[in-house]
Order: C-alpha cells, then sequence, then structure tokens
C-alpha cells in the first residue's frame, strides 16, 4: 500500500511526516511510559542520594527545578529537573543565553551537570506524556527566535524528549540555526533505527562528557546553518513572523 502524506499549507519547508511514521511515534508513547516507570523505579535510589546531597550542600533550596517548556503542538508545560543552579538565577532564561553561569550553578550542580544526573526526573515527565525518552529537547518559552523556525519547520509535530539529534551533534555547542537544522533531520527522519541511533550515541556522549557548556558559545556557521539563516529571514519577510507567534498556546 502506498504511503500517504499529510498536507499543511504552513510553508515549502515544513516537514511532511508519513502515516507511518504517525503510526510509529503513537506505539512509541506507550512503550516511553513503560520504560520511565520502569527507569523511576530502579533510579529511586540514586534519586534518593541525589536528595540528601542536595539538602546537605543547600539546604534552603528545593531539590528539583520546574521551568516552563514548549512542547508538542507548541504547548507548555513544566519540565522537571534536578536544581542545579541558585536560586538567584535568572528565571526562564535558557543557560546557553547567561553571560556568567558560573555564578549561578553550584558545585554539586556542576557534578550533577557533567554526568547529566539532572536530566533523570524527566522520566516524570515522560509518564505524565508531557516527553518521550528521545526527540527534540524541549525549549524555554523565551527562546522566541528557535520557537519560530521549529514551529515553521514542523518540530513541533513530534513530543520532545529527554535526548535528541542535536543532542549528541554538539549539545551546547552548536547555534540554534543547527540544533533547527537537526530538529528537522530527526522529523525527517523519525523511525526505530533512527532512535536506536541516537541511543548509541547519547550512551557516547554522556559517558564522553561531550558538549556540555553553560554560557554563551560563540557561533560557528555549518553550511547548513547558513542555508537555514537564509530561509529563516526569508520567512520573517514573508509571513512578518507569522503575526507575532503566541508565547504559548
Amino acid at each position: 500500500m502506498e504511503e500517504t502524506n499529510y498536507h499543511v499549507d504552513f510553508g515549502a519547508y515544513y516537514v511532511q511526516m508519513t502515516d507511518r511514521q504517525r503510526r510509529y511515534l503513537a506505539i512509541r508513547s506507550v512503550l516511553d511510559r513503560v520504560l520511565a516507570g520502569i527507569a523511576l523505579v530502579i533510579l529511586s535510589p540514586l534519586f534518593l542520594a541525589v536528595s540528601i546531597a542536595q539538602k546537605i550542600n543547600a539546604p534552603d533550596e528545593p531539590v528539583f527545578f520546574l521551568q516552563k517548556r514548549v512542547g508538542k503542538n507548541a504547548h507548555c508545560f513544566n519540565i522537571i529537573k534536578f536544581r542545579t543552579m541558585k536560586s538567584s538565577a535568572p528565571k526562564n532564561v535558557a543557560t546557553g543565553d547567561l553571560e556568567n553561569p558560573e555564578l549561578y550553578v553550584s558545585k554539586l550542580g556542576r557534578f550533577l551537570r557533567d554526568r547529566s544526573i539532572d536530566e533523570l526526573p524527566q522520566f516524570i515527565n515522560v509518564l505524565k506524556g508531557e516527553m518521550s525518552l528521545i526527540g527534540p529537547r524541549p525549549l524555554v518559552y523565551t527562546e522566541r527566535e528557535i520557537r519560530f523556525l521549529r514551529r515553521w519547520y514542523g518540530v513541533y509535530q513530534v513530543t520532545p524528549g529527554i535526548t535528541g539529534w542535536a543532542q549528541v551533534n554538539g549539545r551546547d555547542t552548536v547555534d540554534i540555526y543547527d540544533k533547527v537544522y537537526y530538529d528537522r533531520e530527526y522529523v525527517q527522519n523519525v523511525s526505530l533505527k533512527f532512535d536506536l541511533k541516537v541511543i548509541w550515541k547519547s550512551v557516547l556522549v554522556v559517558l564522553g562528557r561531550k558538549g556540555v557548556v553553560d554560557g554563551k558559545v560563540d557561533p560557528e556557521f555549518r553550511k547548513e546553518s547558513i542555508v537555514l539563516l537564509k530561509e529563516s529571514q526569508l520567512v520573517k519577510q514573508e509571513t512578518n513572523a507569522e503575526n507575532e507567534l503566541q508565547w504559548c498556546e
């Protein structure tokens, strides 16, 4: 049977997902929740240890950190992480936008970030159906430029993930245009085979502690980034920034 594509009139660069891909994502969402539940049980001793360490390190600070992020279909939700920054850190600001992140990241927080342990509570988000194990990382809702690009390229068709294609290809070291390029590439190729590839590379990245950079990074544009930059500028001129997309829907 010939596969059909879903028709979208949003733009020429919008990714057209196939029926097969949508069926796969529907099945995967169920599996995600099952695996997240198992992971939370297995990791409960680690959660307890980190919680105790957090309270010893900073008795007045909460153990968990909640932040508004943009999920599937551009709807917002509260992401859950182990707190790695002091309460004096700017609220609802992406770490990559901070000028001096070292002023806010605690010593324990640095340890948790380097080993991606701070991300583990997001299994709760997966269990709730707000996130997936694999997918584009959910953005802070104030990151308006990359949010616009994600919407234009159809990235919001998929549920955001704990790890993703952009994270295993540079993580914090890539600029927003690189990230959108990888996000779009993931949506174009989403499948079991591609997800297994992301999982394998994620293990290598975490073990190698690669790509973890706090604060702003000078962008080094790749060819794909320049293409996306030109496309995004054209899109903004033609749509007048899509009539100022709403912050959250």
